[in-house]
């Protein structure tokens, strides 16, 4: 295969450039691919799919601690996958990958995450995309399993390719991998708490703190395929509509 038709993998995650994961997700792209990683310049967790419109952004060349070359961005995950597509990139991805993240993207973690919304920037703007994640935030954790995880679903998809519109996010547990299952998103939520304290200066301060709740159980669901000690892999989308809801909602007059 000649070097202009190699295929070219993108990365992307929310926890920076500098971060472990990246560079662990970066290794296993490169047996597969050129990569390219273009990533935020700073932590970027929990986000969610917001992007920059009111101060301008900013791309510098950087050196990562394993010597791959990168771009860094001073914006959100969203904006890095947006800004890649229109300006920073001399051709385009055949698949883009955020992660490895610290710390799991299962469950209602999906809708806060910079890293799966990373991936489905990139699928809003028609690339197959898979966000990948340790349910481990040490930064020193055994990343080997979610390696071996990100490259078994790199090959599902240069094999198989992606629907229109779905995204594959992957949840691994620290360590070897176990196995890999399909799963569907598990209903679950924060149950916040908010400690309020009070700063030098008598003004007062809140830190969220709380916990994480499932709310139903299935052998199926991510949340509980990681509690068992396997990797989970959920095919999600952007599309919010409740279409069988709205079916129903149309046999109503309004």
């Amino acid at each position: 295969m000649t070097a202009h038709k190699k295929r070219l993998i993108l990365i992307c995650n929310d926890d920076g450039y500098y971060s472990p994961g990246i560079r662990a997700l970066a290794e296993v792209a490169a047996t597969y691919a050129d990569v390219q990683i273009i990533a935020p310049d700073r932590q970027q967790s929990a986000v969610g799919h917001s992007i920059t419109i009111s101060t301008p952004l900013r791309a510098n060349n950087v050196k990562m601690l394993n010597g791959m070359d990168a771009i860094a961005v001073n914006g959100t995950p969203a904006d890095c996958i947006k800004l890649a597509h229109d300006k920073l990139m001399d051709r385009k991805p055949d698949l883009v990958l955020s992660g490895i993240n610290h710390g799991s993207n299962a469950g209602i973690n999906i809708i806060y995450s910079g890293t799966v919304s990373a991936a489905t920037e990139a699928t809003v703007l028609g690339y197959p995309a898979i966000a990948v994640s340790c349910n481990e935030f040490n930064e020193k954790a055994d990343l080997s399993g979610c390696q071996e995880a990100a490259a078994r679903m790199i090959e599902f998809v240069f094999k198989n390719g992606l629907p229109k519109g779905i995204t594959l996010n992957i949840n691994a547990p620290a360590g070897p991998l176990k196995g890999l299952k399909w799963t569907r998103q598990a209903e679950s939520r924060y149950v916040e708490e908010y400690d309020g304290r009070m700063d030098p200066h008598n003004r007062p301060y809140f830190w969220m703190t709380g916990k994480f709740e499932l709310l139903g159980k299935g052998e199926d669901l991510d949340v509980q395929t990681l509690n068992d000690g396997f990797g989970s892999v959920t095919p999600i989308q952007y599309d919010l509509t409740a279409h069988d809801i709205l079916k129903t909602f149309k046999e109503i007059e309004i």
